[in-house]
């Protein structure tokens, strides 16, 4: 049987991050993909935006690696060229009652060590963004925007220089310990089969991670959360600066339906929140037109109905189920040799890189 040191299992932006990472020459690195191609699955399905690290409880995963990989995600951009724009971003605050929510997230992004946040008021949200309405806002400097597709194509061009290898159309069946090691069966796309044994397991299975993770006994369970978006056509470009977030409501699964622009400037609302089973349905219904203009129209007056268009739809992998408290995300190592990313959901692509150099330090 063929032997290799590590396998990665998923090459989404978490899996091809960690790989980047962790390759070396000398060192066995082998990434499996279940999809034709890299980046195939819910990592091509984002917004794309950079986050500032606001949101996240004091002291979590979610908080730590997504402010400390907003810096290096930045770093890595410039350096490697890769389309990318620090757009800034306002929470808006339209009802009087909101601006003690925003004082309050101000308070949490601080805690989580992010910077450049700054609460403004209702003239200084109209001089930044005339057509926006705001009683008062918080402001992120550090927010923006990347090519996801461009960041993916990095990580694995970076890995396959340092001696690791992929293989895509290959789905994980069954994993065995076996005298201190793992066996991996799988099986492609034609029904061929395939096994083979691995020192170290790292599981960035994203939608499937509890059910990878399971296969060496865990008990994880994922909530299957879909995000709806809608494209605006017919506004002027350049009209909004900024990306246009509300204010957040408790326990509710995301932030938000929320105003992001792509790096051609066409705007995007979405995504909303709605738990599903687990099947991958990427249908975005005609209805969600008119409850995304009911939405953002509270805060983005300017927009019609005519407007706004059903676009594209993600999958988030959930910890958190409907109506539960904040979940982070997991990261660990629950056997030797086995280490677990299960519920990487946003704020995942901005931490990438703080999460592969978290999980290098798990393996030393």
């Amino acid at each position: 049987m063929e032997q290799t040191d590590i396998t990665i299992i998923g090459a989404g932006v978490i899996g091809l991050a960690i790989a980047a990472e962790i390759a070396r020459p000398g060192l066995n690195v082998f990434i499996l993909e279940k999809n034709h191609t890299h980046g195939g699955g819910i990592s091509s399905r984002n917004s794309e935006v950079i986050h500032g690290g606001i949101y996240y409880l004091k002291g979590s995963l979610k908080g730590s690696l997504c402010v400390e990989g907003n810096g290096m995600l930045y770093e890595i951009a410039e350096k490697n060229h890769i389309p990318h724009k620090k757009t800034g971003k306002l929470i808006v605050a339209v009802q009087k009652e909101e601006e003690e929510s925003i004082e309050r997230l101000l308070s949490d992004g601080r805690e989580n060590g992010a910077t450049s946040l700054e609460l403004i008021t209702q003239r200084q949200a109209s001089d930044m963004e005339p057509y926006v309405q705001a009683r008062a806002a918080l402001y992120s400097r550090n927010t923006g925007i990347i090519s996801v597709h461009d960041l993916m194509n990095y990580y694995l061009v970076r890995a396959l220089s340092r001696g690791a290898q992929i293989a895509c159309n290959t789905g994980v069946t069954r994993i065995e310990k076996e005298a201190g090691r793992y066996r991996i069966d799988t099986q492609n796309n034609k029904g061929e089969r395939f096994a083979f044994s691995t020192a170290l397991v790292i599981n960035a299975a994203g939608l499937e991670s509890d059910t990878i993770a399971n296969m060496s006994g865990n008990g994880y369970q994922l909530h299957w959360c879909k995000g709806d978006y809608c494209s605006v056509t017919g506004v002027k470009s350049g009209m909004v600066q900024r990306l246009i977030y509300p204010v957040p409501v408790k326990k509710q699964a995301g932030v938000g339906v929320h105003l992001t622009m792509d790096l051609n400037g066409r705007y995007r609302l979405g995504p909303d929140a709605t738990y599903i089973r687990r099947v991958e349905d990427y249908q975005v219904h005609p209805e969600k037109a008119g409850l995304f203009f009911e939405l953002a129209g509270q805060f983005l007056p300017f927009l019609k109905k005519e407007n706004i268009h059903p676009d594209m739809a993600g999958i988030r992998p959930k910890l958190q189920g409907p109506g539960d408290d904040f979940c982070d995300f997991v990261i660990r190592q629950d056997a030797p040799g086995f280490i677990n990313l299960v519920g990487i959901e946003s704020p995942g692509m901005t931490a990438s890189p703080a999460i592969a150099r978290y999980v290098q330090k798990l393996i030393e």
